[in-house]
């Protein structure tokens, strides 16, 4: 969504929320990829299983947003949050920035809890990453003083080719990707009621 030129330590001080997730699914991604014993048990209790949060582990429904399969899959992700997500922050502020990202990866694993097979299993923060993409459109629509025209294609542009890659990629939680999309959409009138100007 913008050009990045700030340092790391720039960064993380103007997008503390965008910073601590990709910190987050960095150290999670290493720690996990540690062949060790107590790191693997550990890994199974977080990843989503529907079977297993059908018995309560309710934990489930957040861990694996992040979680990630592999460095390609965590890279991705975390490109994505530093090119769309920090923009975002700024524009929202930063725990309305979080509500969103959570709550459309939590409700974007509920969906895949109602829908998916009870022994499908799932991780990674894709549903979280359609949620802001759903914010987006919000603003794209109803908020054209934060969000131009220019920027609008932009957003659908990525949003589709991320759409058609999600139904064309084998082994895809497509649920959770549709539904987090639209969680996004669903919570962007709570969190997005009064959007900052941010020059992009």
């Amino acid at each position: 969504m913008s050009n990045r030129t700030e340092n790391v330590h720039t960064f993380f001080c103007s997008y503390p929320i965008v910073s601590t997730i990709i910190l987050i699914n960095i150290v999670f991604f290493f720690m996990f990829s540690i062949p060790a014993l107590l790191f693997n048990n550990i890994l199974k209790t977080l990843i989503g299983f529907n079977a297993a949060i059908v018995q309560g582990e309710y934990w489930r429904l957040i861990t694996p947003l992040f979680l990630h399969l592999h460095i390609g899959h965590m890279i991705i992700n975390s490109v994505s949050l530093v090119l769309f997500g920090a923009a975002l922050e700024k524009i929202i502020g930063k725990w309305m920035f979080l509500v969103a990202y959570i709550g459309s990866g939590i409700l974007a694993n509920v969906a895949t809890l109602l829908f998916a097979p009870i022994m499908y299993k799932h991780l990674g923060a894709s549903g979280a990453i359609f949620g802001l993409f759903g914010v987006y459109s919000y603003l794209a629509f109803f908020h054209r003083h934060i969000i131009n025209r220019q920027h609008a294609q932009i957003i659908f542009a990525v949003l589709t080719v991320g759409l058609m890659m999600t139904l064309a990629t084998p082994h895809m939680n497509i649920i959770a990707h549709f539904f987090g999309f639209l969680s996004g959409a669903i919570l962007a009138p709570f969190v997005a009621s009064h959007p900052k100007p941010y020059r992009f």
